[in-house]
């Protein structure tokens, strides 16, 4: 069993609001490149002459090398220092950015996306190590608070920008732009962690003085066993979900990866019994809000990320509207979402779970109304820019979800996993995210077979409101824990 913060006194650093500056550039610069790209994948297939194939790794692939790491990039951070790791990582997704505006071909392109997710899957769970770090109480919701505020601002940066470079610079090269932008912004932070992280958090060393409980100093290592078991088992996982348009035969890898899944839980069981340490000390999950924490959120991302691609193949290739205009429609709920974020991020250490739960509330009356609102248009009662509307209970949703739950699943977590505690988190994060977009367009697309795309949309968002209602029931039984416990 895994109790306690950590092992160390907690005397608040004078620079920590200085060392979530560079976080906070940081996040801004991976999560306008996630939605930007999305934006820009029309130009890239006209630029580059790419096969739909290849304009989906486009995607694929980065989403695939960032889960396969990002547990292992955490322990890792944990043990070894997360400055020097952070750093590095940055400075990979820079030049990598550079290597995909650069790309003269596809393959280029792809290979270069790859190295960016290796790169992102390295550096984020340093972010949220270091925010466990160098922040505590109610500071450490505020923190989180101000990264939700980060990410609603570039989920409504991004598809504005990428539509004006494009434009711009002209559909033929103007993709080679939402690459380039990455560079300057990449560039100043790493001149801030330089300037402004603590030297002691730079130094690799610095991770090697944490005592992890009940596990002898000199046994810590990487455990680079367990590390390439559940790397593989991500891919084997995350793989079929990324391809299942292109062959039904993909499906054939996803009982492998719950084999090597389980291999890998037996291979950790067994190096602690050997008195190592593992790379995921399995007692963590005995930590209930830790637990329950995780499973929401893989819960919530499963369902309400889908809610945005049915948006741009509702308004694109139902409605016939611009990329441009699709992604206009995003931005008040965006707007809503770090505003919630950063609400969320004040009060969370007062309410505790209820600001999750009246976040899940919200969604689900999101949900509803723009399920309305499409009904309504469809028999031409209402117009679908309505939806600009009732997404903003959508943003408001995920701002008062996201952030907040980081903060209460983390809150118990001892310093010394903080790392790769994060990492699990965001690896079910991302599994959440693949596994329901494949789920969610094959609702769609079932019901597009006979019936409309107004239908198909309805039945989307049908489904992303049962798996919401699912995450209720998660807060509501975490809620309970929590009163039981007090």
């Amino acid at each position: 069993m895994i109790d306690g913060q950590s092992t160390q006194q907690y005397i608040p650093d004078p620079r920590r609001w200085r060392i979530l500056t560079v976080l906070a550039v940081t996040l801004f610069m991976s999560l306008i490149d996630v939605s930007i790209v999305t934006v820009a994948l029309p130009s890239i297939q006209t630029g580059l002459e790419a096969s739909t194939s290849e304009l989906q790794w486009v995607l694929s692939g980065y989403a695939l090398t960032f889960g396969i790491g990002l547990v292992s990039a955490g322990r890792a951070g944990d043990l070894f220092g997360r400055g020097p790791l952070f750093i590095i990582g940055v400075a990979l997704f820079t030049i990598t950015s550079a290597a995909a505006g650069f790309a003269p071909d596809a393959l280029w392109l792809n290979i270069s996306r790859a190295l960016q997710g290796i790169a992102a899957g390295l550096f984020n769970p340093q972010m949220i190590g270091m925010i466990q770090q160098y922040f505590r109480g109610a500071e450490r919701g505020r923190a989180f608070g101000v990264f939700g505020g980060v990410v609603g601002v570039s989920v409504a940066a991004g598809p504005l920008l990428g539509g004006l470079l494009i434009h711009a610079a002209g559909v033929q090269e103007g993709w080679r732009w939402v690459f380039f932008v990455n560079l300057p912004v990449g560039i100043l932070a790493i001149v801030l962690a330089f300037l402004w992280l603590p030297k002691p958090l730079l130094n690799s060393r610095q991770g090697q003085g944490l005592a992890v409980p009940g596990v002898p100093k000199q046994s810590r290592d990487l455990d680079m066993v367990g590390a390439v078991l559940l790397g593989l088992a991500v891919v084997a996982v995350l793989f079929p979900f990324l391809e299942s348009r292109e062959s039904a035969l993909v499906w054939a890898v996803l009982p492998f990866g719950g084999v090597l899944l389980a291999v890998w839980l037996w291979w950790e069981r067994r190096y602690k019994r050997l008195g190592k340490s593992p790379m995921v000390d399995l007692g963590i999950f005995q930590v209930k809000s830790f637990a329950n924490g995780t499973l929401l959120v893989g819960l919530y991302f499963l369902g309400m990320t889908s809610i945005w691609v049915l948006i741009a193949l509702y308004f694109q290739d139902g409605l016939g509207h611009s990329a441009l205009a699709t992604g206009m429609v995003g931005l008040p709920s965006a707007i809503a979402s770090g505003i919630a974020a950063l609400w969320g991020g004040r009060k969370v250490a007062e309410y505790g779970r209820k600001v999750v739960v009246g976040g899940l509330y919200f969604g689900l009356f999101g949900l509803a109304t723009s399920i309305l609102v499409v009904w309504l248009q469809a028999i031409g009662a209402a117009s679908e820019w309505w939806l600009l509307l009732s997404l903003t209970f959508v943003g408001v949703s995920q701002g008062a979800v996201i952030s907040p739950n980081q903060t209460l699943t983390l809150a118990e977590v001892p310093l010394e996993y903080a790392g790769s505690s994060g990492g699990i988190m965001q690896t079910g994060q991302r599994i959440g995210t693949s596994v329901g977009i494949a789920l969610i367009t094959a609702v769609a697309f079932t019901v597009l077979g006979f019936s409309n795309w107004s239908m198909a949309f309805i039945a989307g968002l049908t489904t992303i409101f049962i798996l919401v209602v699912l995450t209720l029931v998660v807060g509501y039984a975490d809620l309970r824990s929590r009163r039981a416990g007090e």
